[in-house]
């Protein structure tokens, strides 16, 4: 493979990491699905609405202030 010169510098760790990607061939194939093993106090289970250009999900407001996980199961 012919490199061409680009004028940008290049570090020592990123042609280590080029070259390890390059010897590793291509990459596994991703699962489809996952499983996931969470501990909690509640779950809801809700689909997501449209807001813009995003994606919203109202939750209860004791729920404000705390730590929650989303998990898409679709």
């Amino acid at each position: 493979m012919k490199k061409v010169a680009t004028g940008k510098k290049t570090t020592d760790s990123e042609r280590t990491t080029e070259s390890a990607q390059q010897s590793q061939g291509a990459a596994p194939a991703v699962p489809k699905r996952v499983k996931f093993e969470v501990f909690g106090e509640e779950m809801l289970e809700k689909e997501v609405k449209l807001s813009g250009n995003s994606g919203r999900v109202y939750l209860p407001p004791d729920w404000v202030g705390h730590q929650v996980k989303i998990i898409r199961i679709d």
